[in-house]
């Protein structure tokens, strides 16, 4: 019934099995794919005829984890998964970049991959099995891919690199570094670092890619024996090549022309009117449609490349070093927290930061548990920034991947949490793009932060690098324009310091590149980071040595644990009490931990002395405010420090003899006590007689052996 192929290696301390022919055997491909215990179904399915009208591959990529995974039932009402989490989104765009490369340039059939993950030993991160996976189920698949690729996670422990570290592993890395690729060389790379050097990133991708090739190997024996016959190669129109020689002679000499225009609109306008006028001749001799585009897409790309590799010079002027000119300014939105405006060229965004409680965290259901994070980065790619108009809506797989890179590049310099409590939310609107907008948000983030009185441990930029290849001949690209990305074969992005490194991301549009290609564009990055540093330096060097007064104030104090009850109160009524009457936000952690946060000073004090008067105990001899809140014939009760009660006997209320304890107190008065004693119960004893009820102060015979009012 089961024609079962499998493939057993060690690899990296733990056991990888590739598995096909048991499930999902009507996909083009599918691979069972473990890795100690974590275990990914990955499937592969391409329609059969090509998608009519597109020049490009319509690939698509979706990962996504079961909650049954790991023993969970989902959170929420629907108690099911629902739209894609961030790291769904995430690892499906980690798959996605590797492969898309690898397709015949010539395949347009709709091809969809699903990487499910069915298990999950809270050990291996399924990230990189799905990866794994995904290389196997296409290579078996008989889709025109060109692969298989590996990939692996690499950390940095103690000075080594570590083969896929474990998660309780993480915690000790200075890297978290995704690379994949195929014998030949380097495809993807993603990563958060420690401010590391340019040779321990380059060294920590060479690792990578030597010790993923076990797993191609693995994957080319598995396919010998049990891969479907590969289908049939797309072949180019017959009237490829003539259109193309036509496109050439009506725009050829306009392109040109167009592409020395500096200027974004006005090249892109010229562009346009080029190809409107040289489409409209082509209709007319019935020419189809996307073997046009196409067409037209190859010659821009000789145009720009060669210009490049003959003369040095770009469409904008620059050579190949040379970064476009910055504008820093911060404090741009005056109730903002801390706001920034970065332009570079023509890239700019506005960023803006809030500070918030530990109320305001976000709580994330994942399969290895939920937890709290307290950084937030939100990039937003509206349409007018490219001049266009067009669909606003929630954020699509671009934006969440961009807003993530430069968290992660930001990460690694926030200060510890117990040093500043705060709730950080850091929002990016791109304004203007025409080059990387990410690694500008990246600069504006750094910046806006540090207006916002965040004491980031150092500035952090970015920079896009960019790579045109000719057979032999390549030039790599510092701060490259969208019309470089959009027609090079590179897009490289580097974060971090003045001292090292913090993120890396890198994407291959051709099958690999090499370690010394690599080298010259992470040396070159490093240069532009440092202009880019002393650019931003001009607005602002450090953080502002208090957050915005706009912000709220944080005040942590610590009350014995046995305590929190008391001030959270029956079902959250007292601390709901003080947050209502006094307006600050308390957050209690399971230790003792009390954060008081109010944009008014007085507001937090007063919540402050409030807690602080449910949680003291009282002390004999000590003279307290309090309350009446019950008289009886013997006494009054009177309340102090918060919540706790005293009966002041009738003897105790007033110097000489009272005959009625309404004669001297009645309920809701406020007056002043002195504590007697607390016998064995806790009950505790007060006296009014002895104290200056205007005053506060002991009475004259009692002034000797009592402490000064409170």
């Amino acid at each position: 019934m089961f024609n079962i192929t499998k493939k057993e290696l060690d690899w990296g301390g733990r056991k990888l099995t590739l598995e096909t022919g048991r499930v999902a055997r009507q996909a083009d491909g599918a691979v069972l794919a473990t890795y100690g215990e974590t275990t990914v179904l990955c499937t592969a399915v391409a329609n059969k005829t090509p998608k009519a009208g597109i020049d490009f591959f319509p690939l698509t990529v979706n990962y996504q984890e079961k909650m049954f995974a790991a023993g969970k039932i989902p959170g929420g009402f629907f108690k099911r998964e629902g739209r894609p989490s961030e790291k769904d989104t995430l690892t499906s765009r980690l798959i996605d970049r590797p492969i898309r490369p690898l397709f015949h340039p010539l395949f347009r059939n709709e091809t969809q991959v699903v990487c499910t993950v069915l298990c999950h030993d809270l050990e291996n991160d399924p990230d990189i099995v799905a990866l794994v996976g995904a290389s196997a189920a296409l290579t078996l698949s008989g889709i025109p891919f060109l692969g298989p690729i590996g990939a692996a996670r690499v950390g940095y422990i103690d000075g080594k690199y570590v083969l896929n570290p474990q998660v309780d592993e993480m915690i000790a890395t200075r890297l978290d570094l995704v690379v994949a690729g195929t014998q030949e060389g380097v495809l993807m790379v993603e990563s958060e670092a420690h401010e590391l050097s340019e040779d321990e990133m380059l060294g920590a991708v060479m690792f990578g890619h030597r010790e993923f090739q076990k797993v191609i190997d693995a994957i080319i024996e598995m396919a010998e024996k049990g891969a479907k016959e590969p289908w049939a190669l797309p072949e180019a129109p017959a009237e490829k090549e003539a259109v193309a020689r036509r496109v050439r002679e009506l725009a050829e000499s306009g392109l040109r022309d167009a592409y020395k225009e500096v200027d974004k609109t006005a090249r892109r306008d010229r562009i346009d009117e080029v190809k409107t006028a040289a489409k409209a001749t082509l209709e007319t001799e019935e020419t189809t449609g996307d073997i046009v585009g196409s067409a037209f897409k190859s010659l821009e790309k000789d145009i720009v490349r060669l210009a490049i590799l003959d003369t040095g010079s770009r469409i904008d002027g620059r050579d190949t070093k040379t970064v476009r000119p910055i504008t820093a300014q911060v404090g741009v939105l005056p109730r903002a927290h801390g706001s920034a405006l970065f332009t570079r060229g023509e890239t700019q965004v506005l960023n803006v930061t809030t500070l918030g409680t530990g109320q305001d965290e976000q709580i994330i259901d994942a399969l290895d548990g939920d937890y709290r994070e307290h950084f937030m980065l939100h990039y937003n790619f509206p349409p007018y920034s490219v001049g266009e108009a067009g669909r606003m809506g929630a954020p699509g797989r671009r934006e969440i991947g961009h807003g993530k890179l430069a968290w992660r590049a930001l990460h690694p310099l926030l200060p510890a949490k117990d040093d500043f409590p705060y709730t950080i939310r850091v929002v990016s609107e791109v304004t203007e793009s025409n080059g990387s907008s990410s690694m500008a948000t990246v600069c504006g983030s750094s910046l806006s932060m540090m207006d916002a009185g965040v004491p980031l441990k150092k500035p952090v930029a970015g920079i896009a690098m960019g790579l045109i290849k000719e057979g032999e001949r390549f030039a790599v690209l510092s701060d490259i324009l969208g019309d470089e990305d959009h027609l090079g074969d590179m897009d490289f992005k580097v974060a971090g310091t003045s001292d090292g490194i913090t993120s890396l991301q890198m994407d291959i549009k051709i099958t690999s590149i090499t370690e010394e290609i690599m080298k010259i564009a992470l040396g070159q990055a490093h240069d532009g980071r440092i202009h880019i540093l002393g650019e931003m330096a001009k607005a602002l060097t450090v953080a502002r040595e208090e957050v915005s007064g706009n912000a709220p104030r944080i005040t942590t104090l610590s009350i014995p644990k046995d305590k929190i009850r008391e001030v959270i109160g029956t079902g959250g009524k007292v601390i709901r009490e003080i947050c209502e009457t006094t307006g600050a936000k308390i957050d209690i952690e399971d230790d003792g931990t009390i954060k008081v946060a109010a944009v008014d000073s007085e507001a937090a004090l007063k919540a402050i002395d409030w807690i602080k008067s449910i949680v003291a105990e009282p002390e004999v001899g000590v003279i307290y405010t309090g309350k009446v809140v019950k008289v009886v014939d013997f006494g009054a009760f009177v309340n102090f420090l918060g919540n706790r009660d005293g009966l002041v006997h009738i003897s105790e209320l007033a110097p000489g003899r009272t005959k009625k304890v309404t004669d001297v107190v009645n309920e809701g008065d406020v007056v002043k006590v002195k504590v007697l004693g607390i016998d064995e119960r806790g009950k505790v004893r007060l006296s009014m007689r002895v104290v200056d009820q205007q005053t506060g102060a002991p009475l004259a015979a009692e002034a000797s052996d009592s402490p000064a009012a409170q």
